[in-house]
């Protein structure tokens, strides 16, 4: 990996407060992002998620949207049974090789 620039990390309200500036302040989104000093993909990108949920746009780290979450859960009791199922055959294989 090279030696770059840092990765920035923008909170919540910042992205909130530039896609707000385009949408009701009737500012350009170049010019927008130039003042901002983020990109106009960035900036375009974040309106984007704006728009499609505003309620749960822009999660954070740590903190997911009640849909991703519901999916992370439900692979993690898929793996669950799935050990479990393992656990059972290799159960069934022991004692079905002993006689009674």
């Amino acid at each position: 990996m090279s030696e770059g620039k840092a990765r920035r990390r923008y909170d919540r309200e910042f992205k909130e407060g530039a896609v707000r500036l385009v949408l009701e302040g009737g500012q350009t989104m170049a010019g927008t992002a130039r003042d901002l000093g983020i990109t106009e993909n960035m900036l375009q990108r974040w309106k984007k998620e704006y728009l499609e949920d505003r309620e749960h746009a822009f999660p954070g780290t740590g903190r997911m949207k009640p849909h991703e979450a519901e999916v992370y859960h439900l692979k993690r009791r898929i793996a669950e049974l799935e050990q479990e199922r393992e656990i059972l055959k290799k159960a069934l294989a022991i004692f079905s090789k002993h006689p009674k």
